[in-house]
């Protein structure tokens, strides 16, 4: 068995038994507990899985993550016009993060060629605004996702307490009826978690296609954020309805954008 199919058969593994120990999957596998070890510590660099006491447990949602290039494409106008609103909301010399993700890559377009300091884990956006003399970049650091284009982990987070961020523009996956905020990957959460401890503001972006679902990892609450700011551009009127539902409810404001 190669690396790579030994890799996915720990992850296949652990989707249905949810906890495994290194012990357990060594004797499954017919390798050395030695082998397992440095398996298991390859995939939690990659976001897969969290390592336990003596085994690992699921990080994610397996699969969940389309490749950055696709995400782009969906809700396209929802996005734009989200970036268009979230932009305003930035001042000269304001020291921004912006997240990974389709959502916060669009924010950094209207960004580009203001007067600020921008720090992020996207490689996306690096690459976007590493054109624009006018904006100073700190990138995280991290390991690196490559399906998303994004540095997460320790190292990332140990260096996001190094700054005193203005204003975050953060991504979100899923917002649940009662306002909580969720990714695909806990160690990702943990990532936005660390963001919005160390931001004055927090402003979460995401479509209106992710209001009224739930991801695999929790990383705010409503009381742990400022604004959202999403847009139902070219989703059907009930979902209209269940943000303006949602916007009743949560102690945050809630912007919906209408134009791109």
């Amino acid at each position: 068995m190669s690396l790579l199919e030994r890799h996915e058969e720990i992850l296949r593994v652990l989707e249905f038994r949810e906890r495994m120990s290194v012990g357990d999957l060594a004797d499954r596998l017919a390798v050395s507990e030695v082998t397992i070890r440095k398996d298991l510590s390859s995939l939690e660099d990659q976001g897969h899985l969290v390592r336990t006491h003596g085994g690992a447990v699921l990080a994610q949602e397996r699969l969940a993550h389309e490749p950055i290039e696709a995400r782009l494409e969906t809700h396209a106008p929802a996005k734009q016009a989200i970036a268009s609103v979230a932009a305003q909301f930035v001042k000269a010399g304001e020291t921004v993060f912006l997240d990974s993700g389709s959502t916060c890559l669009a924010v950094a377009r209207e960004l580009a060629g203001r007067d600020i300091r921008v720090v992020t884990n996207s490689l996306e956006v690096l690459n976007l605004l590493s054109t624009h003399p006018s904006i100073v970049l700190h990138a995280t650091g991290g390991s690196f996702r490559s399906e998303v284009k994004s540095f997460i982990g320790p190292a990332s987070v140990a260096s996001i307490a190094r700054f005193n961020i203005d204003r975050a523009f953060v991504g979100s996956s899923g917002v649940s009826a009662s306002g909580v905020f969720s990714a695909q990957n806990t160690i990702e959460s943990e990532t936005k978690r660390a963001v919005i401890e160390q931001s004055a503001r927090s402003v979460i972006v995401c479509d209106g296609s992710k209001v009224g679902h739930k991801a695999f990892s929790i990383f705010a609450r409503p009381d742990d954020v400022q604004v959202l700011v999403t847009s139902v551009l070219g989703m059907p009127d009930e979902k209209r309805s269940e943000i303006e539902e949602l916007a009743a409810s949560v102690p945050y404001e809630v912007v919906v954008s209408e134009e791109v």
